[in-house]
């Protein structure tokens, strides 16, 4: 038994060390994932999206601010902020395969469609939870009778 338990302590060691070695991706190669992805753009829309929050948050500032603003806005600059959690949670191995794929017909037809995806499901989750709202609100009601 003794031989047995040394060889499987001996491969877990051997298993674990080689995944905390792994070779992290390069900023270059997580640039180029973001880029076809086109995580830069999602970055300008999102901005986009937030402006009319933020012009009501600041009402007396004028229009002219708010084109200024925006046009400033560089999606390059989300982007070197995300590229460390790429490289944080994916191996070189990994950003490989997913540009290959990418890159790929298949792939790249989810980068065409996965934002309609998103929306759509964003909305499926929306009336999920306020279904899940009203049960919740319906057994809480039973309760307190």
């Amino acid at each position: 038994m003794k031989p047995f338990t040394s060889t499987l302590l001996t491969s877990l060691l051997v298993v674990f060390s080689a995944a905390s070695w792994a070779e992290a991706p390069s900023r270059e190669s997580v640039k180029e994932l973001l880029q076809v992805t086109g995580a830069g753009n999602m970055a300008v829309q999102m901005m986009e999206q937030m402006i009319p929050s933020m012009k009501r948050m600041v009402p007396d500032a004028p229009e002219a601010f708010w084109d200024e603003f925006a046009s400033q806005v560089d999606g390059g600059e989300l982007e070197d902020m995300v590229i460390p959690i790429y490289q944080k949670h994916l191996t070189q191995a990994d950003v490989n395969a997913q540009l290959k794929f990418l890159q790929s017909d298949a792939g790249q037809k989810m980068i065409k469609v996965q934002p309609l995806i998103m929306q759509e499901s964003m909305m499926v989750g929306q009336e999920w939870g306020m279904k899940l709202m009203q049960r919740a609100q319906a057994k809480l009601k039973e309760r307190q009778e």
